[in-house]
């Protein structure tokens, strides 16, 4: 009967595998599970969150969500809301002491949606010293608009499977859908 004792076996195995001269086990990297597909997630209270391959796309997330998110391994934030926005505590200042890179690349409009911001988001997604990355708005409609060009531009999935995930993480704006595929359209 097991019961609650450790089997004999396992104490063996793992002086085994510390004996012979193992190499010393690739450091972990913190973050977020890596999916290879969109799926959706859990971030505390925040709505409609989502991870692909490591990357957090969400609505809003509360103050104590960032500290979750910290605890996930995100080095980045990336707030696509404008600032003013948000009036419930300082996200700057919270994502700042809690030791993460507050960027904010933030729109309201199709017309505000500029070359600009959808860069700044590739940039951030591109690079490695900043992953792993949350990117949020209020709801996860604009995050589904650079996630659409993303997902194009960068990692080369079609436009129509491109589109299906920007719905599924939240894109419902039709004019934002269009500035997303203007953009895609003149950077291919």
């Amino acid at each position: 009967m097991w019961g609650m004792r450790t089997p004999t076996w396992i104490p063996v195995v793992a002086l085994l595998a510390l004996a012979g001269g193992c190499s010393s086990p690739e450091p972990v990297r913190a973050g977020p599970p890596v999916t290879q597909a969109l799926e959706a997630y859990q971030l505390g209270s925040a709505p409609n969150v989502h991870i692909q391959g490591g990357v957090l796309l969400a609505g809003q997330p509360s103050s104590e969500d960032f500290g979750a998110a910290k605890a996930l391994g995100i080095r980045t934030v990336v707030d696509l809301r404008t600032p003013g926005e948000l009036t419930e505590f300082d996200e700057p200042a919270r994502v700042g002491e809690l030791g993460m890179t507050y960027t904010n690349l933030g729109f309201r409009s199709p017309d505000q949606l500029t070359d600009a911001i959808f860069d700044g988001v590739r940039a951030a997604l591109a690079d490695e010293a900043a992953q792993p990355v949350l990117i949020h708005c209020h709801s996860a409609n604009r995050v589904g608009a650079v996630w659409l060009a993303h997902r194009v531009l960068d990692d080369g999935v079609e436009l129509e499977a491109a589109v299906e995930e920007a719905h599924a993480v939240g894109l419902r704006s039709a004019p934002l859908e269009e500035r997303a595929k203007a953009y895609i359209d003149a950077h291919r």
